[in-house]
C-alpha cells in the first residue's frame, strides 16, 4: 500500500466563506502515485470543514442562509463565557462535517458527474490549513 500526505492552507477573506478546492486535491491525487484507493480531505480546525458538494452559486447562498439559521452569529452561547466568540463558527463545522472520504480511480478523483470538493470556513480571516491523505494501490 502506498500513502501520500500534503497540506492546502487558506486565509479566506471573509468570516465565513466557501472554497472550492477540486482542483487542488486532483493535483495531490496525481502526485501521489496511488492508483486505486482513497484520498481524506480534512480540516485541521474547529471551525472549518470539508463537504463534497454541487458548485452552483444559488446553492452555495443557501447553504450560508441555512446555517446562519440553523446556528446564528452573535448569541449568547454558553461557549462565549470563556472569552471566546465562535460558538456559531463551531455549531455550523458540526453541521457541516469536518471531513470527506473520496474514491481515487485510475490515479484520479472518482466523483459524480456535479460533485465538487469544499472548504467551508466559519472563523476566518486567519490561516487554516487541509490535510489530504491519499492511500491505497500505487499504478
Amino acid at each position: 500500500m502506498r500513502t501520500f500526505t500534503d497540506y492546502l492552507w487558506f486565509t479566506t477573506a471573509e468570516r465565513q466563506q466557501f472554497v472550492r478546492i477540486t482542483d487542488e486535491v486532483s493535483d495531490i491525487v496525481a502526485r501521489s502515485g496511488v492508483h486505486d484507493g482513497m484520498a481524506l480531505v480534512s480540516a485541521m480546525h474547529i471551525t472549518s470543514g470539508v463537504f463534497v458538494n454541487d458548485w452552483e452559486d444559488g446553492l452555495i447562498h443557501d447553504f450560508q442562509v441555512w446555517l446562519e439559521t440553523l446556528a446564528p452569529a452573535g448569541r449568547p452561547y454558553r461557549h462565549h463565557q470563556t472569552g471566546e466568540d465562535n460558538a456559531d463558527a463551531h455549531l455550523k463545522r458540526t453541521i457541516m462535517g469536518h471531513q470527506v472520504l473520496l474514491p481515487v480511480t485510475g490515479g484520479a478523483l472518482d466523483l459524480g458527474p456535479w460533485e465538487q470538493v469544499f472548504y467551508a470556513e466559519f472563523d476566518g480571516c486567519r490561516r487554516k490549513r487541509v490535510v489530504v491523505k491519499v492511500m491505497g494501490a500505487g499504478a
